[in-house]
């Protein structure tokens, strides 16, 4: 299934039903008198968090989703129906925004927000009847809907998030570390989707990590796609910062990690005046080494000293043989039990 996680939608409410201009006509009843019945109630449109979502795909080819109207009143002081309520199902984690404005909902830990209340139904005339005005012939429109452009983005929900350049083993390592099955392959950008996996601690303790797609530098200005990707970080307690230290690639172990801290530091820049955010380069980081089985063991040696000299301490691992991924799930699940989101002011580990 295709993942979209940002979708621009027109929502409404729907209208009131007008009230009804009736008077009560029956054999023997003289001055029946007005018996006009009250509108229906507009529906109501309403966000909801389905957990068996996680993508906005079916927002895709519907861009427009509008409550029903309330039902005019009838004679003998009958009330309209009330219109449906229009219930627009969503992934957890999902952000609701005006377009180009403020935030309207956030669907991580509300289950049910209505958005938008429908219409009030108008009265009917005998709402107006009194001693001096006995035959009222008027009645009241139904007030109308709201209407409103807004922008659903999602963000995941995760415990964990991996960091790293492309290819630098990410997805191999949630592979291991959980059920997850994603892509996998010798050339970069292989993922181009955020990916979750639950990693089994014991018996009833898991905890949720997210492979999100390679960062580059630029990527907190949009290049290769990475303000996408750094949204899906937001709400993570912590990240395991996977460096590749093969010499396959040509690549800087030292220089890649400065890179992605760059990133984080630009992306809390760039978001530094919402409300409520809590910056990225603050949480704490895991660092570790992968693809130690290519690594000879001076050359771990001097990736270690190299990182140390930084004030880090960074954890050898490879992901394709396991080599010491007891270890990183040991830490990562004292890490985000004892740990709330960016309650860390600590520097990256």
């Amino acid at each position: 299934m295709k993942f979209i996680d940002e979708v621009k939608i027109v929502i409404g409410s729907g209208n009131g039903g007008p009230g009804c201009v009736s008077f009560r006509r029956e054999t023997h009843v003289p001055r029946g008198g007005p018996d006009g019945g009250d509108g229906g109630r507009g529906g109501h449109l309403v966000f909801e968090v389905d957990d068996h979502l996680n993508s906005l795909i079916d927002f895709r080819m519907n861009k427009k989703y509008i409550a029903g109207n309330g039902l005019p009143g009838e004679g003998q002081n009958r009330t309209g129906c009330d219109g449906e309520d229009m219930v627009l199902k969503v992934p957890r984690g999902t952000i609701v925004r005006e377009v180009g404005g403020d935030l309207l909902a956030d669907m991580s830990d509300t289950e049910r927000v209505i958005m938008m209340e429908g219409g009030l139904g108008g009265k009917g005339n005998c709402f107006y009847k009194s001693s001096v005005h006995q035959a009222p012939q008027i009645a009241q429109k139904g007030l109308p809907g709201e209407r409103r452009e807004v922008v659903l983005e999602l963000k995941l929900i995760a415990d964990v998030g991996l960091l790293g350049f492309p290819n630098a083993g990410k997805s191999t390592l949630i592979s291991r570390l959980s059920a997850a099955k994603p892509k996998i392959a010798d050339y970069p950008f292989t993922t181009l989707t955020p990916n979750l996996g639950v990693v089994k601690i014991e018996e009833g303790a898991s905890f949720v990590i997210a492979d999100i797609p390679g960062l580059v530098p630029g990527a907190h200005e949009g290049v290769g796609l990475g303000t996408q990707f750094l949204r899906h970080i937001e709400r993570t307690k912590a990240f395991v910062h996977v460096v590749d230290g093969s010499e396959f690639t040509g690549r800087d172990p030292i220089e890649d990690y400065i890179a992605i801290n760059a990133e984080l530091a630009g992306h809390d820049k760039n978001s530094a005046d919402r409300e409520g955010y809590m910056p990225l380069s603050r949480r704490t980081q895991i660092l570790v080494i992968n693809k130690s089985d290519t690594l000879s063991a001076e050359k771990v040696e001097e990736l270690k000293e190299a990182f140390e000299d930084m004030g880090l301490a960074p954890l050898i691992i490879s992901a394709v043989t396991g080599y010491n991924l007891d270890e990183l799930i040991r830490r990562l699940s004292e890490l985000v039990l004892k740990q709330l989101p960016g309650e860390s002011e600590e520097e990256p580990i």
